[in-house]
């Protein structure tokens, strides 16, 4: 029986998405991942797409296998794909047992200037500038970086959390963003200008408010409309489909920029202390309000206190409160390293 491959076995956006749904794929059983009731396909009919990502790639002996490198640079065989399989499957797509066993470097004719430019930029709206910038940064390229990273399959629960300050719950009514007057500087708004915060589970909502042991939380669970539009930046490397991009250079360019939008990422996860928040915050706000001007309605991150994601919604009125629980804070667990 001839084998098939799913895109489970990728892990990849671009190919589960658009790509194998294409390529009148059938239902079953996968030969490599041994996943269930799947989209098939022969892995010779991805043949096309594999060449051209293996095109930003030179052979090395000092470098490493192109399963490592497909798995590092993008997130490729990174579900249910040990290393052995993968170098299959990828052999058969190639039609090239040999391919898998050679050592590759990444071309040094794609570089990227884009991580430097942020951190200039990132310097002048901390201590130079904050509204006229000389900084010159490529928001062209930023556009269309921002657009690989539109979020997919977004929850539409999310939950809003407020430490109680006496025995009664907030009302329902009180659990959506503060007025402007009174919207106090966040990771993605300036004061006075307030988003709504969500967290993907009421323990995530609850640990951005940092609450003490003893303390009670109001939680409130919203609901936001099907097909928002936002932006997912918390893992780009695996978010990002080389095989959306048209030839081996664009593949090249992206690879390279790649670092950066992990670093954009980074903006809104990193741990800011209480007393330098108003300075700290400022880059990942131009972010967002760049992300905002761009037509997108939010922006969803890592937590950095939390295993849980967050969502920060441009417009609160985009999120609607749907019913309140009350919560204990039995315990904040602290974690330590030496200095």
């Amino acid at each position: 029986m001839d084998e098939k491959c799913c895109p489970e076995c990728f892990n990849d956006n671009g190919l589960r998405r658009s790509i194998i749904p294409s390529l009148e794929p059938i239902k079953g059983t996968c030969s490599y991942c041994k996943s269930e009731n799947v989209d098939i396909i022969e892995p010779s009919k991805l043949a096309v797409f594999f060449e051209m990502l293996i095109n930003v790639y030179e052979p090395n002996e000092d470098g490493k296998g192109l399963v490592e490198w497909m798995r590092d640079d993008w997130g490729l065989f990174t579900h249910h794909m040990d290393n052995a399989h993968a170098k299959e499957l990828l052999s058969e797509i190639l039609d090239d047992g040999e391919i898998v066993r050679k050592n590759y470097i990444p071309s040094s004719a794609y570089k990227s200037e884009a991580l430097a430019q942020w951190d200039t930029l990132k310097d002048e709206l901390l201590y130079k500038n904050r509204y006229f910038l000389d900084q010159q940064f490529d928001t062209e390229r930023l556009t269309e970086l921002l657009g690989h990273l539109k979020a997919y399959e977004i929850p539409e629960e999310w939950f809003r959390a407020r430490i109680m300050l006496s025995d009664k719950s907030y009302d329902i009514e009180e659990m959506g963003a503060p007025p402007k007057r009174l919207a106090s500087h966040g990771r993605a708004n300036p004061t006075g200008i307030p988003y709504l915060y969500l967290g993907s589970f009421p323990e995530t909502a609850i640990a951005e408010i940092r609450p003490h042991t003893g303390e009670k939380a109001t939680v409130a669970k919203f609901k936001i409309p099907e097909g928002l539009i936002a932006i997912d930046l918390r893992n780009p490397r695996e978010h990002v489909s080389p095989f959306l991009l048209s030839d081996a250079s664009e593949i090249g360019k992206m690879r390279s920029d790649i670092p950066f939008l992990e670093r954009l990422g980074e903006e809104l996860t990193r741990p800011v202390l209480p007393r330098s928040a108003a300075i700290d915050y400022i880059p990942s706000q131009y972010l967002c309000e760049f992300i905002k001007k761009k037509g997108f309605q939010g922006v969803i991150y890592r937590s950095s206190v939390s295993h849980g994601i967050n969502l920060a919604l441009f417009d609160p009125t985009q999120g609607k409160p749907i019913s309140i629980t009350q919560y204990n804070v039995n315990c904040v667990s602290v974690e330590v390293s030496l200095g």
